[in-house]
Order: C-alpha cells, then structure tokens, then sequence
C-alpha cells in the first residue's frame, strides 16, 4: 500500500518524460491523453491512499539520496493530514486543467513540450507537498520554479513573453536564496534535513535564532507566493497560455510558500517576532494587490492580482496561528480561481483573442451557461455569504480578530476593508464583460466543449467547498480543522461572532452597490492619475527599475565595457598587436634570398671580430 505513495508521484513524471522524449512523433491525441492520464492516475491514487494520511500519517522512504560529512537526505515522502489534503486538490484541479487545455491547446503546434512540462510541473509541486526532508521539497520548490519560467515563456516568439518568464525566474530565485539560507542553517544547528523531526527539535534552538530563521522561511516563501516585496512577477505571468495561468494560481506555484509555512509551523510559531511579520506582510498584500486590481484593464492581469491578494489572507491565517483556516481557504481558493481563469480563458476565445474587458461587453447573450459560471467564480471570490470564499475568508478574519492583541485588530481591520474592495473589482469585472453591449470589434471563435465542460465541477467546489470546514454558527462541526488535528482557534462569544458576520455581509454589499451602479451600463471611464497609479502596480516596479535593475545595469555596463574590454582585452589585444608590429620587422629578414643571408653573415662576422678586438685592447 505504501508503494502507491511513490507511484502517484511518479505517473506525473513519467507522463513528462515520455512527452519530453517522443511526444512530437506521436499523435497529437495520444500526447493529451498520456498527460492527462498521468495527473488522473495520481488523483484516484490519492484516494485510494488516503487511509494513510490517518493518526500521525504515513512516513516512507525509497533509498538514501544524499549521505555524507554527517548529512543525510533521502527520497522518501511524508503522507499527513496535511499533505494528504494538498495532494488531492492538486491532482484533482490539475486534472481538470490538463483535459481544458487538450481544447486550449489543440491546434498549437509545440503540443507535446507543453504537456511534458505541464506535467513535469505537477510532479514538481508534488516533491513541495509529499517530501519528508528539505532537501527533497527544494528539489521540488526550484522545479516549480523552472517549469513556471518555461510555461510563462511558452510563446517565446513574442519578446514580452520571454521576458516574463525571465522576469518571474530572477525574482522567485531572490525568494529562493533566503529558503536556501534557512535550509543550510538548520542543518547546522540540527545536524539534519528532516522535517518532522526540525519541527520536533525547534524548541531546542536559540530562541535569538528562531526569529531570523522563521524570517528567512517567509522570504523564501513570498518568493513563490508572490508576497510584498517580491510579488512583481505575478502579473505578467499572464503571459503564458491560460492553462499555465490556472495551474499557476490554483493549485501549484503561488500556493508552495503558504504551505511551506505550514508544513513548518510548529518551529514558525515559536517566534512571535516572526508570526506577527507574517501576518503584516499577508495583510499589506491583500491590501495592495486588491487596490491595483481596481483599475486593471486585462481580465487575466485582474485575477492575478485577486491571487495575490487570496494568497495575503492565507498568510494572514498563519501569522496568527491559524493553518486550519490558512489550508482551508487555500483549497477552496483553488477551486474558484481555477474556475474563473478557465473561464476567462474561454472568454477571451469568445471575443476574438480580446483580453481588454473594456473592449467586450455583452457576452452573456452569446454564452450563458459560461456566465452562469463565471458568476459561480465571482461570488466566491467576493465572498458572497453562504458561498465557499465566504466561509473560508470569515474564518480568516475571525481567527484574525480573536487574536487578542491591538495588531492583529488592526490586521483584521485591513482584512475587512480589503474583503469590499473585492467584492468591488470582482462584480466590476463581472459587469463589464457580461453586461451592455458588445464593445469589442473582434469576432470570437467557437468554443471547444471541453472549454466548457470542465468548469462546472469547479463551480460546484468552489460554491459549496465551505462546507468542509463549516463553523458551528452554522451547524457544521470544523470537520477539515479536526481533521488537520488544530480544532477550533476562534472561540468568540456568538453575538460577536454573529456581528461579524453581519459586518462581512455589508462589506460585501458595500463592496458590490457601487459597482452595480458604476459599471452596469459602461459607457467610459476616465482615465486618470490614480487609475495609472493602480494599473502601474503603484510604481513599484519602476521602483525596482531605479534602484535595483539600472544600478546593476550599470555595473554589469562598466564591467564589461571599462573591465572586459577596456582593460583585459586592451592589454591582451595591446601585448598581441605589438608583437605583431614587430614581428613585420623581423619578418623582412626572411627574404629567402642566399645573397642577403650572406651579408648578414659577414656583417655579423665583422661585427664578432671587432667585439674580439675591442676586449683584447682592453
């Protein structure tokens, strides 16, 4: 039984290898039903192994990877609550991605790298989810990393996508060299690589280390999630094709940092220092991403920055000590963003290839059940009561507010300002693609039915995904806390929390009104300061444009052109030409004429003698 752990791991490399290697002489069918049939081999074996995952899980190892100096690492993989719960929702919207992108992608002519490294980024986050030791979850972690920069770049042809993919590569690397830091720091303070027993041995560190370390877990991890400061790749990682899109915002690449903190919890929460940053750099983010979502033109680009901002509740979650509620709304969150990236995809099929949302409009009328999806998708997101955002993201906030300290207030307080700011963009989103007139002058293209198809199972999740972690206010019994064995951590007094929920409520309201009446029968929008302030992303990459990229511009500029050129191939080239002056002289002395060599032998002859002449005088 344990064998099966190893084997859902393995059927997503498998399927990327044989793509890889002779994906593009096989049918192009074949190549889509091998990828997908991989991911859905490790779904069903996810639920045949789930048994596994109860008590303490299920701990198995294949062979030692690495042993030496003291350091050991093996392949072998750690099947928890935790995981186990991961390792589903990665499979299963995974699985529903790869049959949409056998529509998406059906007449693209690199079908077969596309699947081969789809797949190979599924095993990636996979390694992230199952590893029983760091170094084996850094394998995965720089392997998302990989697949993401090529997938971004798919359509390289187009220099902004190369860039993009360059661009999500170099920031998630500077996240990635802080994790590398805290992996080599608790394998010399530990001597070990073991997560299970780092987290068991945490309270054994210098309480003066634990907070730089934990530190240096969120630095890694905001790399990955797209987490202030290091969030300015996500938006243009809308660049690669939309499948990439969902699988990047739904179940794998922006989800790895929240997790990472999870699955380190039990050493993260040992520095309240270090929660509390975890918990601000979460709401900070929410706040910024739901701002800039505000005045977004491209309907990707929005949803990105709604990811972003999702992402910020998660970590929000666990800086104040609750990954219940952070893994709960990180499931259903996948489940929604999963279903309005796929449906946005299918959107802009229908307008023409348009992403522009000020240049569609109408779209209802030509296909209503994609609305009645897309809507699904909406609710969720802004957090529409009874709905599964709503469920998770009111879980966040309570745990939030029931804190007990004037930061988590405040925190809780940016949480709830940021919920209506949600629900403002979501139903302005919403309205300006289904509702008036069709603005765009593109005409659309058919739809394939697996665009379709695939998107109410999401709906249904995403809508109804409360419910595995229904609170008691409502008659459930926190089914997923007890299940990841944290209980309940938000015990408030029932007016209060009824209070809340009623606040939430008209945050949503609040949120949705000014929308409905701004944007229901769109004529133009002025575009202002603000507006390119908030589309710009507040400047920030220009920011980083002044003082990171120009700065290294020029250093790299005077390194290559003073250094390189000017000085190592000045004095190389200068020795080189020199000797080549010189050796045109020595050069005329080889006439190959017998006569000449003569006369330089009599004048040498002489000029002996006269030498001779001149010592013996003397």
């Amino acid at each position: 039984m344990d064998s099966l752990l190893f084997l859902l791991l393995l059927l997503p490399l498998a399927g990327g290898v044989i793509n890889a290697c002779v994906g593009c002489r096989l049918p192009r069918r074949l190549v889509a039903l091998l990828a997908i049939g991989s991911i859905l081999g490790s779904f069903v074996l996810t639920l045949f192994s789930w048994s596994l995952a109860a008590g303490g899980g299920t701990q198995v190892k294949l062979f030692t990877w690495l042993a030496s100096a003291g350091l050991q690492a093996d392949i072998g993989l750690y099947f928890d609550p935790l995981a186990a719960s991961m390792t589903l929702m990665v499979t299963g919207v995974a699985s529903l991605i790869h049959i949409y992108a056998a529509g998406y992608m059906e007449h693209d002519e690199n079908q077969a790298r596309f699947f081969a490294l789809l797949n190979l980024f599924v095993f990636a986050m996979l390694c992230i989810i199952l590893a029983d030791n760091l170094l084996l979850l850094f394998l995965g972690w720089e392997g998302v990393g990989f697949c993401s920069y090529a997938l971004i770049g798919f359509w390289y042809e187009k220099k902004e996508n190369a860039l993009a993919g360059r661009k999500a590569f170099i920031v998630t690397r500077i996240g990635d060299l802080f994790f590398t830091i805290a992996l080599l720091w608790l394998f010399a303070l530990l001597g070990t690589v073991d997560i299970a027993e780092i987290n068991q041995r945490a309270a054994e560190l210098d309480p003066a280390l634990i907070t730089p370390l934990v530190l240096l877990l969120l630095g890694g991890a905001c790399g990955k999630s797209a987490q202030l400061p290091l969030m300015t790749w996500l938006p243009d990682a809308m660049a690669g094709p939309t499948p990439v899109s969902a699988l990047i915002h739904a179940a794998t690449m922006v989800t790895a940092g929240g997790y990472l903190l999870c699955r380190m919890f039990p050493l993260v929460s040992l520095s309240a220092v270090g929660m509390a940053v975890i918990a601000c750099v979460g709401a900070f983010t929410a706040l910024y991403a739901a701002s800039c979502a505000l005045a977004q033109r491209e309907i990707k680009r929005i949803l990105a920055y709604s990811t972003m901002s999702q992402i910020g509740y998660m970590f929000l979650a666990v800086g104040v000590g609750s990954v219940a509620a952070a893994v709960n709304h990180l499931l259903v969150h996948a489940f929604f963003k999963a279903l309005l990236f796929m449906a946005a995809g299918a959107l802009i099929h229908l307008a023409g290839e348009e992403n522009d949302i000020f240049k569609m409009g109408g779209l209802r009328k030509k296909n209503p059940l994609l609305f009645g999806l897309f809507l699904v998708g909406i609710l969720c997101l802004a957090g529409a009561p009874l709905s599964g955002g709503f469920f998770s993201k009111d879980a966040i906030l309570l745990a939030a507010f029931s804190h007990g300290d004037g930061l988590s207030a405040s925190l809780w307080g940016i949480g709830v300002f940021t919920a209506g700011l949600t629900s403002f963009y979501s139903f302005r989103l919403l309205y300006l693609v289904f509702f008036g007139e069709y603005r765009g002058s593109k005409t659309g293209h058919q739809l394939s039915p697996l665009l379709i198809w695939t998107l109410p199972p999401l709906a249904l999740l995403g809508l109804f995904g409360g419910l595995i972690n229904l609170p008691h206010l409502y008659g459930g019994h926190e089914m997923f806390s007890h299940w990841l064995g944290s209980g309940s951590t938000t015990e408030v007094p029932f007016a209060t929390e009824i209070g809340l929920l009623v606040l939430m409520s008209l945050f949503f309201v609040g949120g949705w009104w000014p929308a409905h009446i701004l944007y229901r029968n769109f004529k133009a929008e002025e575009e202002t300061p603000w507006r390119r302030f908030l589309q710009q992303g507040w400047y920030i990459d220009a920011l980083y444009q002044q003082i990171i990229v120009r700065p290294y511009r020029f250093i790299a500029h005077f390194c290559w052109i003073g250094v390189d050129r000017g000085l190592i191939d000045g004095v190389v080239e200068g020795i080189g030409r020199t000797m080549l002056h010189w050796g045109g002289y020595f050069r005329r002395l080889a006439t190959g004429q017998l006569s000449f060599y003569l006369q330089g032998f009599a004048w040498g002859l002489l000029l002996m003698l006269g030498w001779l002449l001149l010592k013996t005088a003397v």
